[in-house]
């Protein structure tokens, strides 16, 4: 099982990495993690192999492999769920995501593919195209 989450304020997949290069980003080991107000109910399937996919723009672009969910409790006191993830990020296929607030399931099915060894450092296509492609099944 998997997460699915709007990358907020990034344009593209570098701007997730310069965030979570930054100490903001970073858990008490170091390793990035993204905090959350709701604890996943499916914790135990998510840890067994699970990733986040990040949508930038209303396209899926990246994965994470979710380590481990901690807790971290705020300057209010709630206790909220930490998400530390892999520092590694997978570029996907770009796949269309609507909107949505917060997280979702993914289901490994509906997931969208790595993509091959050496297309990350490709540079990116106009969005416009992109969605094209996209839309007709072209990776």
């Amino acid at each position: 099982m998997n997460l699915i989450k709007l990358c907020v304020g990034a344009e593209d997949v570098k701007d997730l990495l310069d965030w979570q290069a930054s100490a903001r980003a970073k858990g008490p080991d170091g390793a990035p993690r993204h905090v959350t107000r709701m604890w996943p109910k499916q914790a135990d399937k998510l840890l067994n192999g699970g990733s986040l996919y990040w949508v930038f723009k209303g396209e899926v672009l990246c994965r994470q492999r979710i380590l481990r969910l901690d807790k971290v409790q705020g300057q209010d006191g709630i206790i909220r769920c930490g998400i530390v993830l892999d520092p590694d990020v997978v570029r996907t296929a770009s796949a269309l995501k609507r909107p949505f607030q917060g997280w979702r399931y993914l289901k490994p099915e509906d997931a969208p593919p790595d993509l091959r060894k050496g297309r990350d450092a490709e540079p990116s296509l106009p969005a416009d195209l992109d969605r094209a492609l996209a839309d007709i099944g072209v990776l």
